[in-house]
């Protein structure tokens, strides 16, 4: 009896906060909210899945404020389910443990937002959220794939390049679990990009040569979201590495692959700024520049993300000392709203 009077407490604190929130969420989406819980059919592991895969297709083409809006949403609705099936099955049941996969991938998801957005504190603690979720679902390669987004979006001027390092470290008990595999290597791709970015750049194109293979071959067996961990990983950590150490050639090639391939609007930008960034590592610095300049120009004002202007900034900084009071420094950085 106890127990049906607290459900019933529980829903009604629910509601109230729903109708409290009405103006916040819009009228129209507070309504939905209080027929899905007039409802009494919890949403399927499946249609989680589904709900995943939406929002990445949102994260790929729409502006990033609106996406995190919608993937809050969500966020509410999984973790409400969560707490009813977990009271009920206890946390190692197998419905559990595939919702704290659909809140893991969740989470990832709203931190990459956050990311894109420049809410990096934010970001942060949603990334140790996806993680903790993670970790709970038992899911070793979701638990792999979690961390080396996170490390990855870690560089987008979030997190000191030292930092990340260290973070990749501490997957490596993980990875050692799940040797040659794609989850594996998701790690050391991630690696190869934070050792270019502290010019380790011989360590960075062997880490990467190393792991092509299994990027380019390896099955990651996620249940949830499979496309967000593979799709043009390789290409884009070779443009990111390449580039760094000035090699145009390679850059330019991995650039194209990424251009031709990625789905998601800002990885063909942020390929054309590295490569840029590489023209100025090369020795051509005007040119460079001039290059970084006009792919900001092109692309509409709505995905210009922090990650997108963080790449700009790569090129400035790939600028010698000595050289940064040339004219074409001068206008990216205003393009880059870089006041010294």
């Amino acid at each position: 009896m106890n127990d049906a009077f607290g459900e019933d407490a529980t829903e009604r604190r629910r509601l109230l906060q729903i109708a409290a929130g009405v103006g916040s969420l819009g009228p129209t989406e507070a309504l939905r909210q209080l027929i899905d819980l007039a409802i009494p059919t919890a949403r399927s592991i499946e249609d989680w899945e589904l709900t995943c895969a939406d929002h990445l297709h949102a994260i790929r083409h729409r502006p990033p404020a609106q996406v995190a809006a919608d993937v809050n949403i969500d966020l509410g609705a999984v973790l409400h389910q969560l707490q009813q099936t977990t009271a009920q099955l206890g946390a190692d049941h197998a419905q559990s443990r595939g919702l704290y996969r659909a809140l893991a991938a969740l989470s990832t998801l709203h931190a990459n937002v956050l990311t894109r957005l420049g809410d990096h504190g934010a970001a942060i603690r949603w990334w140790r959220t996806a993680r903790h979720a993670a970790d709970a679902s038992g899911d070793l390669y979701l638990q792999l794939g979690v961390r080396s987004t996170e490390a990855g979006h870690g560089m987008s001027g979030q997190r000191d390049p030292a930092t990340v390092l260290r973070m990749l470290d501490s997957a490596q008990p993980l990875a050692a679990r799940a040797p040659g595999s794609y989850g594996a290597a998701l790690i050391d791709y991630t690696r190869s990009k934070a050792l270019a970015m502290v010019g380790r750049h011989d360590e960075a194109q062997f880490t990467l040569e190393r792991v092509s293979e299994q990027l380019a071959t390896g099955s990651l067996p996620v249940g949830i979201m499979p496309d967000y961990w593979r799709a043009g990983q390789l290409p884009y950590a070779r443009v990111w590495v390449y580039s760094a150490a000035g090699d145009e050639d390679r850059a330019v090639e991995a650039r194209e692959q990424v251009i031709a391939g990625n789905p998601d609007y800002q990885y063909p930008v942020i390929a054309r700024l590295l490569t840029a960034q590489c023209t100025v590592v090369s020795g051509g610095v005007d040119a460079g520049l001039r290059e970084a300049a006009e792919v900001l120009d092109d692309l509409p004002v709505m995905h210009r993300t922090t990650m997108v202007a963080h790449a700009g900034r790569m090129v400035v900084g790939a600028v010698p000392v000595e050289q940064r009071e040339r004219p074409a420094v001068g206008d990216l950085k205003a393009m880059l709203a870089i006041e010294r």
